[in-house]
């Protein structure tokens, strides 16, 4: 995701702008019952036939996490992968219902959570646009009137809105979900890595018009690895890992204390924008 920087008066007026919570997560824990076939001994194997052994394991995925956000905050959440961030993410939205806990969401929600989720690949891209609107909870006029816009926006070349998504290159993809996510007119806007798929040109125009919502004091979820984008568009920090909120603050201080957890030195080859 292309660096984009927000001045400090900026996002103490964003962070001002309403004290009440858009999102309240209280005491939430998500896991999973996921089941694996278990390699059999050839004591088991013979018992059984030579079949494997079915086995459940529990995965806590979310454990105990409770935290607030005021309207018109933009708060980024970082970790490792596998650390639980996407899966917050998808309960925030309503996709999956958390084990134990309550989330309240106050406004429209917008939701950037991978790639094409949400989307029919069989239907066009203009159809998908259609379909993502009235999901949004807009009218089919309302949809009609950003139509243009969104089309504008993606970029696709002439016709290829009115192709099937199937035919559609990763980037292509990229551009349809981030243009209809952003032109739902969302109170709440929740982005997990979606543009990882988009050129450099897009990226930054992607970039822009998420510093412009910020600006209108949107709220805004940032799941990023692009630390440099997390450090100058949000002003405020949640770090998970295994499932818990290990520190929340400001950016910049989250930050160090996350990347010395991981034992980064300016000396390693690796680039922040990586982790």
């Amino acid at each position: 995701m292309s660096s984009l920087s927000v001045s400090e008066a900026e996002k103490k007026t964003m962070s001002n702008v309403d004290s009440s919570p858009a999102v309240k997560v209280q005491d939430v824990s998500i896991t999973y019952r996921t089941t694996f076939e278990r390699v059999p001994t050839f004591k088991s194997a013979i018992v059984r036939f030579g079949r494997g052994e079915r086995a459940v394991r529990e995965v806590k995925a979310v454990q105990n996490v409770s935290f607030d956000v005021p309207h018109g905050s933009t708060i980024g959440i970082i970790g490792a992968n596998g650390a639980g961030k996407s899966t917050l993410m998808r309960a925030i939205a309503g996709i999956l219902p958390p084990t134990s806990g309550r989330i309240e969401v106050h406004g429209r929600v917008s939701t950037l959570l991978s790639l094409g989720v949400g989307f029919n690949a069989q239907l066009s891209g203009k159809e998908n646009v259609v379909l993502g609107g009235l999901a949004a909870g807009l009218t089919r006029k309302q949809v009609q009137e950003r139509y243009e816009e969104i089309e504008a926006f993606a970029e696709l070349g002439e016709g290829f809105m009115e192709m099937p998504m199937r035919t559609y290159s990763s980037g292509m993809f990229a551009r349809v979900a981030f243009a209809v996510a952003v032109h739902m007119d969302p109170d709440i806007l929740l982005i997990d890595e979606a543009l990882s798929a988009g050129d450099a040109k897009f990226k930054t125009k992607a970039a822009d018009k998420m510093k412009e919502l910020v600006t209108n004091s949107r709220t805004m979820f940032l799941v990023s690895h692009a630390m440099s984008s997390v450090r100058e568009l949000c002003n405020d920090c949640i770090w998970i890992d295994k499932g818990k909120v290990m520190m929340r603050g400001e950016p910049k201080e989250v930050i160090d204390a996350y990347t010395h957890f991981l034992k980064v030195g300016a000396a390693e080859a690796v680039s922040l924008e990586d982790l």
